[in-house]
């Protein structure tokens, strides 16, 4: 995650599940779709993998030009929100009208799961119920939504930013929550994990590795990603689960030999991507992501110019844009969000573009819409 200086400052198992069942029993039922967005448990519908593709409902590819819309991991946990920025109807229509196909939407564990402190009125079943309308809504303006893991803490700490790797305390009730929540939706993707710091063994198989929290840099016990899996699918989840690479989700080098098992072949490679990444070439992508393209779908989960936040340009994400448009794989620039530099792609929620990185990526997703088909209607 490349968020502004400004915002970056013991649940068991058996917890989760009631944690889950309440969300669905109780959270999510004044936020129901209609029965044209709700599906079945168990019937095959909607967003799905079928080889190295997404496809819609309708068997036709989906290939997404999409948006990231921080604020969701850490307005709750610093004490002051839900979302940095409006979440009603009038911003999800300022987003489609950038011909935007796909939000991804960053989670705080913590505020999820209602542990540790947070503010009630910003934790637990309240940020539940609100991340469950939004994605209906985003849903309705034909935006699919991924729905990331990204601020989580071992033990009692607070999730006051990204860790180097999902907590086995916790992040495992979160999954099976979300997952729950979210089972009769067919148009999202639920990614288990952001950004890991830790090898590929740990970050498939879980354990104590280099993954470290709090003041003394302490390690906790890491769950993986066979793990995130295994959960979801239990809880009732049967779509598209997006697996990222490790070091900061930028190398994919191992993915193929450390995905998951997955019963249901629903996986995808999710790679995040900037200028000055370890592999922030298109010769890096060519060697690295277009063989793991050619087996599984595979979405740049973050899509941005420059690393370093100090460009404000595409000189760079017009490069990684065009491989990907060519080598079909969806992407999500990095963010929707009013911060004021250089990652941001907007100045206000109206959709005016901040800088000639914004202006860049509107022109391109008005001039390529037709390759970025919305939830059929």
């Amino acid at each position: 995650m490349r968020g502004p200086l400004l915002h970056v400052a013991a649940a068991a198992l058996g917890a989760a599940l009631a944690i889950a069942a309440q969300v669905r029993g109780n959270d999510a039922q004044p936020y129901a779709a209609s029965a044209s967005t709700l599906v079945a448990a168990g019937t095959p519908h909607g967003l799905h993998v079928s080889g190295n593709a997404l496809l819609d409902a309708r068997g036709r590819s989906v290939h997404f030009h999409g948006v990231n819309r921080s604020g969701t991991e850490y307005a709750c946990v610093q004490g002051w929100g839900i979302f940095d920025g409006p979440s009603d109807a009038r911003s999800a229509k300022a987003i489609a009208s950038w011909h935007v196909n796909g939000v991804r939407l960053p989670l705080n564990e913590q505020c999820w799961l209602g542990i540790n402190g947070v503010k009630p009125q910003y934790s637990g079943a309240r940020y539940r119920r609100a991340i469950v309308h939004y994605v209906s809504l985003l849903n309705r303006y034909g935006m699919y939504v991924e729905l990331s893991l990204m601020w989580a803490a071992p033990g009692a700490y607070d999730a006051t930013y990204q860790s180097g790797a999902p907590d086995a305390d916790h992040s495992p009730a979160f999954w099976a929550s979300l997952a729950k929540t979210f089972r009769h939706y067919p148009n999202v993707i639920l990614a288990p994990w952001g950004e890991t710091i830790v090898d590929a063994n740990c970050f498939l198989n879980g354990g104590v590795c280099e993954a470290t929290f709090g003041p003394d840099n302490r390690q906790y016990r890491v769950a993986g990603m066979q793990q995130a899996v295994d959960v979801m699918r239990r809880a009732g989840y049967r779509g598209v689960i997006a697996i990222p690479g490790v070091d900061y989700a930028n190398d994919l080098t191992h993915w193929l030999s450390h995905r998951p098992h997955d019963p249901l072949n629903q996986l995808v490679a999710e790679a995040h991507v900037y200028a000055k990444n370890t592999c922030g070439t298109v010769a890096c992508f060519q060697s690295t992501y277009a063989p793991i393209a050619r087996h599984v779908p595979m979405i740049f989960g973050e899509l941005g110019d420059a690393v370093d936040e100090k460009t404000c340009g595409s000189s760079s994400i017009s490069q990684f844009a065009d491989w990907a448009d060519e080598h079909d794989v969806g992407y999500f620039t990095w963010t929707w969000d009013a911060w004021h530099n250089c990652s941001a792609l907007i100045s206000d929620y109206s959709g005016k573009p901040f800088s000639a990185y914004g202006k860049w990526v509107k022109r391109r997703y008005a001039a390529t819409r037709s390759a970025a088909r919305p939830i059929p209607g």
